[in-house]
């Protein structure tokens, strides 16, 4: 368990808004002209990188200092690109392979491309933790604030679904509970509270086991005491997953539902579950 001080300043997140179809969601994706101005830019983007990048400049729309790091998550990367860079191996023989697909299909790409439209050059890094992913890279950007190495920046998450990966972890049970999803979410944080301010970060746990319903429960609630937060409202995984599906960032969802559809002000434990992995934010909103 760590405890923090750190404000959420701004957010964005580009979800599904449309019912499911076949079992899986697509993320209701905006005019990508509207925030990728350059064309060329634009067309060398894969979907995913398009995705993340938006949500990251949706999140700064209205932000005139630009943030001092830039940390993003994902749990699987940039799936098309992956595909299309094996694909080619084998109908090239190995041979005269074009470099782009595999390029885009790097984890810190996206990142990557945030800072590059921002002109960022500070620090820059991403996480790839599976269902870890989003906390692992939230509490980077909390320790950097908190230790004064940053005063603002940028943290956010993207995960996309192909159909190959529908199938494959569809015959694996991934989404039995859940219908199968993807999205990008991002939150400007800073270490100072502002009229703009939306909520405090409170605390980040994490923790793996096949644990039983009641013992998650017993486990959110040590958390929330050793934390003075025992009124918390709860917002668990199945009350967003319904809206964004399963995929292994959807926690970051998750704190954007709980700041900005979640009517009052107080304490919110966002709780999820991904496999055997089990994560828990605890913010104190300011706004209803």
């Amino acid at each position: 368990m760590n405890k923090y001080s750190v404000y959420i300043q701004s957010l964005a997140s580009i979800y599904p808004q449309d019912e499911a179809v076949e079992g899986r969601f697509s993320a209701c994706e905006p005019d990508y002209k509207e925030w990728i101005k350059d064309a060329g830019l634009r067309r060398r983007m894969s979907r995913i990188v398009k995705m993340g990048v938006t949500a990251a400049l949706q999140c700064l729309q209205n932000i005139s200092e630009k943030p001092e790091a830039i940390i993003t998550a994902t749990g699987l990367g940039c799936l098309a690109d992956s595909e299309k860079f094996l694909q080619s191996i084998g109908s090239h023989h190995e041979e005269l392979l074009s470099p782009t697909p595999f390029i885009q299909s790097t984890f810190n790409t996206i990142g990557g491309q945030i800072a590059l439209l921002l002109g960022n050059k500070a620090y820059n890094t991403t996480y790839v933790h599976r269902a870890f992913s989003f906390e692992s890279a939230l509490i980077d950007g909390l320790m950097q604030l908190q230790a004064g190495d940053a005063g603002s920046l940028l943290v956010g998450s993207v995960d996309e679904l192909t159909p190959t990966a529908y199938h494959i972890l569809a015959r694996m049970g991934v989404w039995r509970k859940f219908p199968a999803g993807e999205g990008a979410s991002f939150f400007l944080l800073g270490n100072q509270k502002m009229e703009r301010t939306i909520a405090r970060i409170v605390a980040v746990d994490m923790v793996s086991g096949d644990f039983s319903q009641d013992q998650l429960a017993e486990k959110r609630l040590n958390f929330l005491q050793k934390n003075n937060a025992s009124d918390a409202a709860v917002v668990s995984d199945d009350m967003f997953k319904p809206i964004c599906g399963e995929y292994q960032t959807a926690s970051s969802f998750g704190l954007w539902y709980a700041c900005t559809q979640l009517n009052g002000a107080g304490f919110v434990l966002i709780a999820n579950s991904f496999l055997h992995n089990h994560t828990m934010v605890l913010i104190e909103k300011f706004k209803g």
